[in-house]
């Protein structure tokens, strides 16, 4: 039975690790709005600061089970701290680039293995322990909706801030945010890495064995696959979203205000994925949210390129954006459990991040090439369709030991 005192400290430790996820996607989900400035003030061009754009997906995605298994071990505080304080780093840098390698390491490394320090695969690790298995579900969708509202408040913020007063000044604006990720990170020192919900039945490996017996497990593959293409999807239109408003005439307010109704309304698609995923089988919540973004794009092809148009398709695909992130999370665990959550979790993502980086480099070889994006939406379509069919055979039975090593 659950009671009044345990139900407080499980929404603390929800809100705070939402929150902490509020500022580092906040800030990550906002980068798009800086590309044409960046090019205007360096003149670097479109592909050398989408491809700099590129490896920051990259590191983001591979950072998190780098520090997933930190966490995983030593707890998530000091991974937070620090992660905040490279983030924040990292975009107070940006403004005195000058060269493309330089930017590679501002926004390319260091902002964005900060950011990927404090994301999905660490909170959501250190919000699953704590809680019984019949609340993680709803826990990794409260979480993943705090992301979602990051990018309600800063691309408008940042916009607003970039046009007052220049890019520079909103990237130090930003900067100064993250920081308000450390105080909040001391909410959940309690994330150490002794469990006080233990699974009923627990494989008795280590991590690196785990890990080796999870990449044989074609269920695992199958998420891995499907991961990919979401961030691919993301990627590119977190990074080229305003390029594409741009060529349809449009300004940049705009942009920024698709941006913000992408993170609007997944605000709700989070928190529908997380309550179904303790209804419904995850893999179906997956294919049909895979699916459904296939079927939108071609939409928006087909449709007139208003700015009524961009309100729509935002909010269309606002309401499947991240919210595969609650089913991923929420099927690795099924298979395997908590103890490596953060690690077995973050190498989903680094999956992920891998579409992510061609998602936002080949976006910017398709302006460069052709003046437009109009084969990327057409691979978009290809791998959604690819994604949703990718999920229906995953085993989503709780898996032990026996089934693991198959």
């Amino acid at each position: 039975m659950t009671t009044p005192g345990k139900n407080l400290s499980a929404w603390l430790l929800m809100s705070s690790s939402a929150a902490i996820l509020m500022i580092t996607m906040g800030a990550r989900q906002s980068v798009g709005l800086f590309v044409a400035p960046l090019d205007s003030a360096t003149g670097l061009g479109i592909v050398s600061i989408s491809f700099a754009l590129a490896v920051g997906q990259f590191v983001w995605g591979l950072a998190q089970p780098v520090f997933g298994a930190i966490a995983d071990k030593k707890g998530s505080y000091h991974v937070l701290v620090v992660g905040s304080l490279m983030l924040a780093a990292g975009l107070a840098l940006t403004p005195f680039v000058q060269s493309e390698w330089v930017l590679i390491l501002t926004m390319g490394v260091i902002s964005a293995a900060g950011a990927g320090a404090g994301s999905f695969s660490i909170l959501i690790g250190a919000t699953a322990r704590q809680l019984p298995p019949e609340r993680r579900a709803f826990a990794g969708g409260f979480i993943n909706a705090g992301g979602s509202l990051g990018q309600v408040v800063f691309a408008p913020l940042m916009q607003a801030i970039i046009s007052a007063f220049g890019w520079a000044e909103a990237l130090f604006t930003m900067a100064v945010t993250t920081l308000f990720a450390v105080p909040l990170a001391s909410l959940l020192r309690g994330g150490a890495p002794t469990e006080l919900f233990e699974e009923v039945v627990r494989p008795p490996v280590g991590l690196l064995a785990q890990i080796g017996q999870s990449l044989r497990n074609p269920s695992y593959l199958c998420l891995h696959a499907g991961f990919f293409t979401c961030g691919f999807h993301v990627a590119f239109l977190v990074t080229h979203l305003p390029g594409e408003v741009a060529l349809c005439g449009h300004s940049a307010s705009v942009s920024a205000a698709s941006l913000g109704i992408i993170g609007l309304f997944n605000i709700g698609g989070s928190l529908f994925a997380g309550a179904l995923g303790s209804r419904c089988r995850m893999k179906y919540i997956q294919a049909v949210m895979y699916g459904s973004r296939a079927v939108m794009i071609a939409i928006y092809l087909l449709a007139p390129k208003t700015e009524f148009t961009f309100y729509v398709f935002a909010a269309a695909l606002g309401f499947t954006w991240l919210a595969t992130v609650p089913p991923t999370a929420g099927l690795v665990g099924k298979l395997f459990g908590t103890q490596y959550l953060a690690t077995l979790f973050g190498l989903t993502l680094l999956t992920h991040q891998i579409g992510g980086f061609l998602g936002a480099w080949l976006g910017g070889i398709a302006m460069a090439h052709d003046g437009n994006y109009q084969w990327m939406w057409y691979a978009d379509i290809i791998l959604a369709a690819a994604a949703a069919l990718v999920n229906l055979p995953i085993r989503e039975e709780k898996v032990g030991q026996e089934a693991i090593t198959v």
